[in-house]
């Protein structure tokens, strides 16, 4: 049997997700769609990229749990989505242990995560690496 790939695991996720009340009652509005479309994919990667080092990859968050604004910017809403919201969320969803800086590896799957269902949301194809 094959590993499976970041993309069979963000497609399982979202199966996963979709069965949660919570989860599956975020999406993208007008302007979260036209903000992607203004900016472009690479600036939503560095976007999302920011905040993920900035406000998930700690070992300790003074206010985790509290971090991520519920709007304001499509990487947010797809961080409640997606339960990478804060280190209680992706311990629960995605089996990330709280307690310990994020590696590299964690933070680029979980900036994949967000960016899978962004371009979900928005009816693109998944990039292929």
């Amino acid at each position: 049997m094959q590993p499976e790939t970041n993309e069979e695991a963000y497609a399982r996720m979202l199966v996963l997700l979709s069965r949660s009340r919570f989860r599956s009652r975020f999406h993208l509005g007008i302007k979260e769609r036209q903000y992607i479309f203004d900016k472009g994919w690479d600036t939503i990667r560095c976007h999302a990229e920011d905040f993920v080092a900035k406000r998930l990859a700690p070992s300790v968050i003074p206010n985790d749990g509290r971090q991520t604004p519920m709007r304001g910017h499509p990487v947010f809403i797809a961080q409640h989505a997606t339960a990478c919201c804060c280190r209680g969320c992706l311990y629960k969803w995605h089996k990330i242990a709280p307690g310990t800086a994020l590696t590299a590896a964690q933070q680029a799957y979980i900036v994949g995560m967000l960016l899978y269902w962004l371009r979900h949301e928005m009816g693109c194809p998944p990039v292929r690496h």
